[in-house]
């Protein structure tokens, strides 16, 4: 079986738009101009769909066909109403909610790895934005080792929207990064949570840092100062597991 599919061609994205399709991330050739380009730019960008302006070479190398300057991948994954999909997890009484939110993780095997550890932890759901963050592909199915289809993942315009939907219901967001003077191990972590990690280069956008409940850091001894932020985000995973055991 496929893990994502592969296609390219103007019209042939436009009819999968159109028709609805669950497209991951669209690729462009850098400086395209023609009328019916501009039609696919413009339902793109109403649709908040992620998109990478991209050299003739990287196309070329994603698919042989003749492309026309852009190719798209198809997830193999729904990707569920975020807001349907947390009420769900909070009028689920028996558990205490844990969200994972990741504020563009672009990574795909990072990507993988991260959802891997998240079902294990027993995440109820994972929230990236629409834009920016790695695609769900091949290499991220494989990554996760099947758990992709295991756990909800929602896409949403803006990490933001999803943070304040969730303090709005009642879920204490922390965020991950060693700007904080907090430990995770003096952070509260036994109450509906929802754990923000940043992305490989950048950490945690400051916007989003202003606006979450808690910031909370990972001790760190070596002379590096910094982990793998899929292995950093399983170090604060189990910790929440570890609280609440």
């Amino acid at each position: 079986m496929e893990d994502t599919t592969t296609i390219f061609g103007i019209r042939t994205v436009i009819e999968a738009i159109q028709s609805e399709k669950n497209i991951d991330k669209v690729y462009i050739q850098k400086g395209l101009s023609n009328p019916l380009f501009q039609e696919l730019l413009s339902l793109l960008n109403k649709k908040g769909f992620n998109i990478s302006y991209v050299p003739v070479e990287k196309l070329q190398k994603l698919t042989q066909g003749n492309h026309q300057g852009v190719v798209a991948k198809i997830s193999p994954i729904e990707f569920p109403d975020m807001e349907e999909t947390i009420q769900k997890v909070l009028d689920n009484l028996e558990t205490t909610p844990l969200f994972l939110l990741l504020d563009q993780i672009t990574d795909a095997r990072n990507f993988g790895a991260i959802i891997r550890t998240a079902e294990c932890c027993g995440v109820h759901a994972i929230i990236v934005q629409n834009k920016g963050g790695a695609p769900v592909n091949a290499d991220t199915v494989k990554t996760s080792a099947g758990a992709v289809f295991n756990i909800p993942i929602c896409k949403v315009n803006h990490i933001k929207d999803a943070i304040y939907y969730l303090q709005g219901s009642g879920v204490n967001v922390v965020a991950a990064t060693e700007k904080s003077e907090v430990s995770i191990y003096e952070t509260n972590l036994n109450q509906p949570t929802a754990l923000v990690m940043g992305s490989e280069g950048r950490g945690i956008n400051p916007s989003v840092l202003k606006i979450v409940n808690d910031k909370a850091k990972l001790p760190m001894f070596g002379s590096i100062g910094s982990l793998n932020v899929s292995v950093a985000c399983g170090a604060f995973l189990y910790e929440i597991v570890r609280q609440r055991s």
